[in-house]
């Protein structure tokens, strides 16, 4: 039987970092909102079925790495998203920390959908190589590869900038774990 008021205690409580995830795997919010709407379908399919030991969120973090997977597969989507509006002119000078936010997720951007699985797995959920395994569905050794290319995809991408050492310095931190 289906406890209709679990499950949605259980959605409103982890939708905000579900959506953090997503959006950091696809660069896009409304993207990132999509592949949690369609997580939570699936974990509201199988919920009379999920045993609650509190292994929910990991099924529901699952659902959104298969539904963010699926729809980089599928190559219908010709959006390109524009990082200006013509329309809007801004005069304030834009914060460090937007401009590395910027920069990193437009190099997560270029990164293939399953290397950028890997590194938001692993540094930004902050899971251990057996646990981003076993989300994706892969074997240990295809995460470490898969992370490891990555990571050598982003250093080259930050190579003789101001933000290639303080990444150089996040990734050899998170190699280490």
């Amino acid at each position: 039987m289906r406890d209709e008021a679990a499950f949605v205690e259980f959605a409103e409580a982890v939708r905000g970092q579900l959506r953090r995830t997503a959006y950091l795997m696809c660069g896009d919010w409304d993207q990132a909102s999509d592949h949690v709407q369609e997580g939570l379908i699936r974990v509201y399919v199988a919920w009379p079925r999920l045993t609650r030991a509190g292994r929910e969120y990991a099924y529901a973090r699952k659902a959104v790495v298969s539904a963010f997977l699926d729809h980089a597969r599928r190559r219908s989507s010709s959006e390109v998203p524009s990082a200006t509006h013509p329309d809007v002119v801004s005069g304030q000078d834009v914060a460090e920390s937007v401009v590395v936010r910027d920069a990193v997720a437009s190099a997560l951007a270029a990164l293939p959908a399953r290397q950028r699985a890997c590194v938001v797995l692993r540094f930004f959920d902050d899971l251990s190589v057996a646990d981003a395994a076993a989300v994706l569905g892969c074997s240990e050794g295809t995460v470490k590869s898969q992370t490891s290319r990555a990571l050598a995809s982003l250093r080259s991408m930050f190579e003789g900038s101001p933000l290639g050492s303080t990444l150089g310095a996040l990734t050899t931190e998170g190699a280490a774990r």
